[in-house]
């Protein structure tokens, strides 16, 4: 220590060059320059930054509004027919046209949305409640209880989804076939994937500290799986729900158009397809238009579901 050399001697320092620190000062010190943010107004942040999610946000929820109003304050509903505008190129008054029967085409791809998204909508709610609370169970259950149920989920992987909608359409008989049974039949089906999804979650979650001290504490295992596990699994939840939408609503469109799905009067997107292709040689507009919703309703969708899985994951982003 001896050989330390220092410019400064202690015991002559001068108190009069020194200022002592005002309490302003001393809380502009401890200023946060960065507001406290929760998690999900930094989710928002990030997804707000993703331009290409947010315009699809934003188109969904046009279409969904538009949807819903223009059937109610139209003039003319799905099934108004006027012979002497049959197979009318779009124009001012009917923007899409009218098909051969003289029915505007807007009018019927906005209903078909309507019926369309209603449909996915409500598979999707129904897909949660049971995909959600299989996945959940078997995967904090583990062990045998998760083996079986895991390998019940592989075999109604391998069932067809048309054979759930026939056989769903059998046993409610002919006059209820349409909205109803479909719904029931994407949900039926469409829940595996969210499932197995829950389950992966709740597997790895189940391993955590914080699931430990609950443990410890004395909680019990219901309280564990839905204070705990299931909240924290939110955000895989969200992203898959997002991205089943448009599975959903390509799988409706795909059982109207080959006869199984919506039958009239009712009309959705894929049975405006199937209509179309009666005549598309001729007036390919009346395919092109519904076929065209169809496609930029699931990209966005796609875009949305994206947009959701970098802003509540960052890391799968990099």
């Amino acid at each position: 220590m001896s050989n330390l050399h220092t410019d400064y001697d202690l015991n002559n320092l001068n108190v009069d060059a020194f200022e002592a620190l005002r309490e302003q000062k001393k809380l502009d010190a401890e200023e946060i320059l960065r507001p406290a943010t929760t998690y999900w107004q930094d989710s928002w942040r990030r997804f707000r930054s993703n331009k290409l999610a947010l315009a699809s946000l934003i188109f969904i929820i046009v279409v969904a509004i538009v949807s819903i109003l223009t059937p109610m304050i139209s003039p003319q509903s799905i099934s108004t027919t006027d012979y002497s505008i049959a197979n009318s190129k779009p124009n001012a008054v009917h923007w899409f046209g009218t098909d051969f029967y003289g029915r505007d085409i807007f009018v019927r791809v906005m209903y078909g949305s309507r019926i369309s998204l209603t449909i996915a909508f409500a598979a999707t709610i129904m897909n949660l409640v049971i995909g959600v609370l299989y996945g959940a169970v078997a995967g904090f259950a583990g062990g045998k209880v998760d083996s079986v149920m895991m390998r019940i989920v592989d075999i109604l992987y391998a069932v067809p989804m048309q054979i759930y909608v026939i056989l769903i359409m059998v046993a409610m008989g002919e006059n209820r076939a349409g909205i109803f049974s479909i719904v029931i039949a994407l949900g039926v089906a469409s829940w595996l994937s969210m499932a197995r999804i829950v389950r992966s979650e709740t597997l790895q979650l189940r391993e955590t500290e914080f699931v430990l001290a609950a443990r410890t504490l004395g909680a019990g295992g219901r309280r564990i799986l839905f204070r705990h596990l299931l909240p924290n699994a939110t955000s895989a939840i969200i992203v898959t729900a997002t991205l089943l939408i448009p599975s959903a609503i390509f799988t409706e469109s795909f059982l109207s158009y080959i006869g199984i799905g919506i039958s009239p009067p009712e009309a959705s997107l894929g049975t405006l397809v199937s209509e179309a292709m009666q005549i598309y040689q001729q007036e390919p507009y009346q395919l092109i238009i519904p076929a065209l919703a169809i496609s930029l309703i699931i990209f966005a969708f796609n875009l949305l579901g994206d947009g959701l899985r970098d802003a509540l994951d960052p890391k799968m982003s990099r």
